[in-house]
């Protein structure tokens, strides 16, 4: 589709989603100046908490960094003791990135601070219209990954 064919409310709602993007990254970075994490090293940490062990090669996929530079985060997690490397109990060749207590006290901390940040933002919604948005970014968010997926 070229950008002329593109209606006018595509427009508006794709530089809405960039500028709210922008407004939780900016945020959310605040938020973790409190914290001896960085961004990057914040995303990987609520990979580990969202879908537990995982190896370098699928972290490195989900953080969409390079192989060794995922290494070079988990090494530095590891050195600070949020994360341990662990092998796997049934291919001893398999090694596990495993977050650890420290490493998960400080995301759900965040996370908490964030949807704080969120809830301070939705307070003049109501219940309802809370509810619509969830609706509908649920409905979005699938309809992404299923056009992703193609």
């Amino acid at each position: 589709m070229k950008k002329n064919e593109l209606s006018d409310s595509v427009n508006q709602m794709e530089k809405r989603l960039r500028y709210i993007s922008g407004m939780i990254k900016q945020n959310g970075r605040k938020i973790l100046n409190n914290y001896p994490i960085t961004s990057p090293q914040f995303i990987a940490l609520q990979w580990l908490l969202e879908e537990g062990d995982l190896t370098i090669g699928e972290l490195s996929n989900r953080i969409s960094h390079a192989f060794s530079t995922t290494t070079d985060l988990v090494d530095r997690m590891e050195k600070n003791e949020l994360v341990e490397r662990v092998r796997d109990t049934n291919d001893r060749r398999v090694v596990r990135i495993h977050l650890l207590e420290k490493g998960k006290h400080i995301i759900e901390e965040v996370i908490d601070k964030r949807q704080a940040y969120l809830g301070e933002v939705l307070t003049k919604f109501s219940e309802e219209e809370k509810e619509q948005l969830n609706q509908l970014l649920d409905f979005l968010y699938t309809e992404m990954k299923m056009v992703n997926e193609k």
